[in-house]
C-alpha cells in the first residue's frame, strides 16, 4: 500500500448512508420496545423515550423519513439508469452466483483462488437488494398499521394482522442482518479492521480496491 487513494463513494451515497443508518437505529430504539413490550429493558425503555405515546410518534414519524428516503434513493437510481448516467453493476447476475460458489470452495481449499469482483462483490449486491425488498416490506406493512381504519374499510380485515406480523419478523430479520453479515463486512472482516471507513469517507486505497475489485 503506498498511500495513494481513490474515490469510493460521492456526497450523495455517504449522505444516503448516514440518514439511513440513523433512521435505522432510531426505528429500532422505538419499535423493538414495543414488540417485546413485557420485557424490563423495554419497560426501561419506553419510560426513557417519554412512554408509549411518545415513543409511537417517533416511530412513526422517523418512518415516514425512511419512506421518503427510499423513494427518493430509488428514484434517482431509476433516473439515472433511463438517462445513462448510472450503470447496473448493482444487479446481480450470473457470475454473481459463479462467484459466491468459488468463493466457498477457495475459503474450504476446493478452488486455487478467490473469485475476482467488480465495482461490488455478490456479498454487497445480495444485501443491497435485501435492504430494497425488505424496506419495500416495511414501509407497505408501516402504512397499513399506521392506517388501520384506512386500508380495512377497502380490503379484507385479515390484512391488519398479517401486516403486523410481516412488520415485525421483517425488522427482526434486518436487525439480525446488521449485527451478523452487515457488521461483520464493514468493520470485523480482517481485511478492513476495526472499520471500513470508504462509506464515510468516500475514499478507498488503491492498493485494496486492486486486491478487492481488482476487475
Amino acid at each position: 500500500d503506498d498511500g495513494r487513494q481513490v474515490v469510493r463513494f460521492g456526497r450523495r451515497a455517504r449522505l444516503e448512508h448516514l440518514l439511513v443508518m440513523l433512521t435505522f437505529v432510531l426505528l429500532l430504539l422505538t419499535g423493538l420496545p414495543q414488540k417485546f413490550s413485557d420485557s424490563s429493558w423495554a419497560i426501561w425503555l419506553t419510560q426513557h423515550l417519554g412512554g408509549i405515546d411518545w415513543m409511537r410518534t417517533i416511530h412513526r414519524a422517523t418512518g415516514v423519513v425512511f419512506t421518503a428516503l427510499c423513494t427518493v434513493h430509488l428514484a434517482t437510481a431509476l433516473f439515472g439508469v433511463l438517462s445513462g448516467r448510472m450503470d447496473m453493476n448493482i444487479v446481480p447476475d450470473r457470475s454473481d452466483f459463479r462467484a459466491a460458489v468459488q468463493n466457498l470452495k477457495y475459503y474450504i481449499g476446493l478452488a486455487p483462488a478467490a473469485p475476482r469482483f467488480g465495482r461490488f462483490d455478490y456479498r454487497q449486491k445480495f444485501e443491497y437488494w435485501g435492504m430494497v425488498v425488505g424496506s419495500g416490506v416495511m414501509v407497505v406493512s408501516g402504512f397499513v398499521l399506521y392506517f388501520t381504519l384506512l386500508f380495512a374499510e377497502y380490503l379484507p380485515g385479515q390484512l391488519i394482522p398479517a401486516a403486523k406480523a410481516a412488520h415485525s419478523y421483517e425488522a427482526m430479520m434486518a436487525l439480525l442482518t446488521i449485527i451478523i453479515w452487515h457488521m461483520y463486512g464493514a468493520h470485523l472482516n480482517p481485511e478492513c479492521f476495526p472499520i471500513d471507513k470508504s462509506i464515510f469517507t468516500g475514499r478507498i486505497s488503491l492498493a485494496r480496491l486492486r486486491h478487492e475489485h481488482a476487475l
